[in-house]
């Protein structure tokens, strides 16, 4: 399908949404319970229009991407490590589950108890996203094709050499897939733990005290806010990765 027309479906299949939520708004008669879409969209470029709300933006996502990057290079990590050593499996992969088992919300009531407000997003991104990455990529490692490396061995290729032309190739498409989905769940646990930990100057305070006053359109207004956030950085990830597999 040429790219055009996949637009205009993406285009069409928003326009359907928004057409239900006003249709909704309508029913309901109240903003209070439900702002309509226009509404929300005027109300976010006028708390945009206040350079505090770039500075809460910007350190949630200081914050929450931060855990992620890391989680991401713990999983790459300890993939390795488990793929290569049995004892290594044997001793981690346990407390891997217990990670995956474990709610959001426990973790994040934990973290309050470690660590300062301001790094909990940090610390609950960094969890949601190192158990993902560490499975796939671990994974990927392990069904790496062995006449691959079997061939490369006996061409004379050095082990950064094997890494680098046989590994890496393989493991990258589901590395990827790993850190695409790990994403969506960093920022949403991250805004989450926001939510719970209240540190100054973020996205979930401001989300919180929209609650308390219960103003319903700062509340939307910030959540459309937290979705386009979270849809952007989906995109550029998606367009790095296109990038580094066409290199």
């Amino acid at each position: 399908m040429p790219k055009k027309h996949v637009w205009l479906k993406k285009a069409l299949i928003a326009l359907i949404y928004l057409a239900v939520w006003e249709a909704a708004s309508l029913l309901v008669g109240r903003e209070l319970l439900l702002p309509a879409p226009l509404a929300t969209v005027r109300r976010l470029f006028e708390l945009l229009a206040k350079g505090e709300s770039w500075a809460y933006a910007g350190l949630s996502l200081l914050r929450i991407m931060s855990g992620y990057l890391l989680g991401v290079l713990a999983g790459v990590l300890l993939a390795v490590l488990t793929a290569r050593s049995r004892f290594a499996e044997s001793l981690l992969s346990p407390l891997r589950g217990v990670v995956k088992a474990t709610p959001v919300t426990s973790f994040i009531l934990l973290a309050l108890l470690w660590l300062n407000s301001s790094l909990v997003p940090l610390f609950i991104s960094f969890l949601m996203v190192l158990p993902m990455v560490w499975a796939d990529t671990a994974d990927a490692i392990l069904h790496t094709d062995p006449r691959l490396i079997e061939m490369g061995r006996v061409f004379g290729l050095s082990r950064a050499k094997i890494v680098r032309k046989i590994y890496v190739p393989s493991v990258l498409p589901q590395f990827l897939a790993a850190c695409t989905t790990s994403l969506g769940f960093a920022w949403k646990s991250g805004v989450a733990a926001e939510i719970i930990a209240l540190p100054l100057r973020s996205i979930g305070y401001q989300l919180y005290e929209a609650k308390l006053r219960i103003e319903t359109l700062d509340l939307f207004a910030w959540t459309l806010l937290v979705i386009l956030m979270s849809m952007g950085l989906e995109w550029l990830l998606v367009r790095g990765m296109r990038r580094i597999r066409r290199d």
